[in-house]
C-alpha cells in the first residue's frame, strides 16, 4: 500500500460520505413528505447513491457508506437507539457492497465497469433494492418489530426509486459529457 493508494482510497471514502449526505439533503427537502417511518421512504435517493458508490468506489465507497450510515443513523434517525442505529448502519453498507461484489463474481464486473450493460445495471437497481430491505427486515424481525410486509413493501419501492432516479439521472449527465476522440 503506497501513500498515493491510500490517498485515492481516502479520497474515495470522503466523496461517498460528501455524496451520500447530499441525496439524503435532497431527499429531506424533495420528499420528506413521502416518509413511512424513519429511515423508509416511498423514495430514498440515498439508496442510489449506495449502489453508485460501491460500483464506482468498491470497497472504498463500501467504508465511507458504513461511516457516514453510522453517523445519520447515530446522530439524525435513531439518536436513542444504540442498537439500530449500529446494525442499521452496517446491514446499510452491507447490502450494496453484496451485490457488487456478486456481480463481480457473476459477470467479472470490471473495476471500469465497462461491462456492465443497461439490462446488467437495471438488475443491479433490482438486486440491491431488494437486498437492504431483507436484510434490514431480517433484523426487524429479530427485534419483534410488526408490520413488517408492508414496511419491507414500502423500503424496497422507496429503495427502488431511489436508486433509479440516481443512477439514470448519473447515466443521463454522463451522455451530455463530450466523449474524447
Amino acid at each position: 500500500m503506497t501513500p498515493a493508494w491510500f490517498r485515492q482510497q481516502l479520497a474515495c471514502v470522503l466523496a461517498t460520505i460528501a455524496l451520500f449526505l447530499a441525496m439524503l439533503t435532497l431527499n429531506e427537502w424533495l420528499f420528506a413528505r413521502l416518509e413511512f417511518l424513519p429511515g423508509i421512504n416511498w423514495v430514498y435517493l440515498p439508496a442510489g447513491m449506495r449502489l453508485l458508490s460501491t460500483l464506482l468506489f468498491a470497497e472504498a465507497g463500501a467504508v465511507g457508506l458504513l461511516l457516514v450510515s453510522w453517523g445519520v443513523s447515530f446522530l439524525y434517525f435513531f439518536p436513542h437507539d444504540f442498537d439500530r442505529a449500529f446494525i442499521g448502519g452496517i446491514l446499510a453498507a452491507l447490502a450494496p457492497w453484496l451485490v457488487y461484489r456478486t456481480a463481480r463474481q457473476a459477470w467479472g464486473l470490471e473495476a471500469s465497469l465497462a461491462n456492465l450493460t443497461p439490462g446488467r445495471l437495471l438488475i443491479l437497481c433490482l438486486a440491491y433494492s431488494v437486498a437492504s430491505p431483507l436484510l434490514h427486515h431480517l433484523y426487524f424481525a429479530v427485534r419483534g418489530e410488526q408490520d413488517l410486509w408492508r414496511s419491507f413493501f414500502v423500503m424496497f419501492v422507496g429503495d427502488l426509486n431511489g436508486t433509479l432516479i440516481v443512477i439514470y439521472a448519473m447515466k443521463a449527465a454522463l451522455a451530455l459529457v463530450p466523449r474524447r476522440a
